[in-house]
């Protein structure tokens, strides 16, 4: 049972979490074993599954027209779309790949979308325990990446979204991917090294974060790394890693998260 972001997992049931798959990069028929891949991981899941979370650029670029939405990843919108079907339910964290979704995946494949990182409670039914995760995408949050902050800015504000679904979407598109894959800013490539424990601003972020209230877990994606980090004795900040190099994933049982690789 799913309601108000709480969500009741089952005996033998688990959640399940993904991001950064950048389906399109560097190019469509480049991605495409990656894609396939991806939808073997969503076919396997779906079998004990009480809920999914898609963390953030499944797409390397997505724009959503009034009636236009990008050519290509049928078999990842169609296993999405079957898997909601069969009542699991899907929760979706735009990213900096994917800002200008715009009711798509909540009116065509019953995904939930969400654009701000939200608290969600996880029941275990059986033991009635619960735990609380704080998720998000990642990005823009915690101290620097001032220039990623000001670009976002201008992508998200109503003239620039006006602007560009004016253009023809065969220009528009090409030009996103290029700068999707050019610019260090959008594309993501300065995040995938350590930093060090001290110095992860997601970490970072989820410590202040901790001090305004407790949370189990602080799951996000953007970081392309997969990570776990303690923050105290009783609080993890985990990153999922990405579907480009790592192929990583999260699952959570009702007791335990970890980290697994596909």
């Amino acid at each position: 049972m799913t309601s108000n972001n709480h969500i009741e997992i089952g005996k033998g049931k688990k959640v399940y979490f993904a991001s950064d798959n950048h389906l399109g990069a560097p190019t469509p028929a480049a991605s495409r074993p990656r894609e396939k891949k991806f939808v073997a991981w969503l076919d396997s899941v779906k079998e004990d599954a009480a809920a999914i979370f898609l963390l953030g650029d499944l797409f390397d670029f997505w724009f959503e027209y009034k009636t236009v939405i990008p050519k290509g990843f049928t078999r990842t919108l169609g296993k999405l779309a079957e898997i909601a079907d069969s009542g699991i339910p899907i929760f979706y964290f735009v990213g900096n790949h994917d800002l200008w979704m715009n009711g798509y995946f909540e009116e065509e494949l019953g995904i939930s979308v969400y654009h701000k990182p939200q608290e969600f409670t996880f029941e275990m039914v059986a033991e009635r325990s619960r735990s609380t995760f704080f998720i998000g995408q990642g990005d823009g949050l915690g101290p620097g990446d001032k220039g990623y902050k000001r670009m976002k800015k201008v992508f998200i504000s109503p003239l620039f979204k006006w602007i560009f679904k004016w253009g023809h979407p065969d220009i528009g598109m090409r030009i996103a991917q290029y700068f999707s894959v050019k610019n260090k800013l959008i594309s993501g490539d300065d995040d995938a090294t350590f930093l060090g424990e001290d110095n992860e601003w997601l970490a970072i972020y989820s410590k202040r974060k901790l001090q305004e209230k407790h949370r189990d877990y602080f799951v996000f994606g953007h970081r392309h790394l997969p990570l776990e980090i303690e923050l105290n004795q009783s609080s993890k900040y985990i990153n999922l890693g990405d579907w480009i190099q790592y192929y990583t994933y999260g699952v959570f049982d009702g007791n335990t998260f970890e980290l697994k690789k596909y």
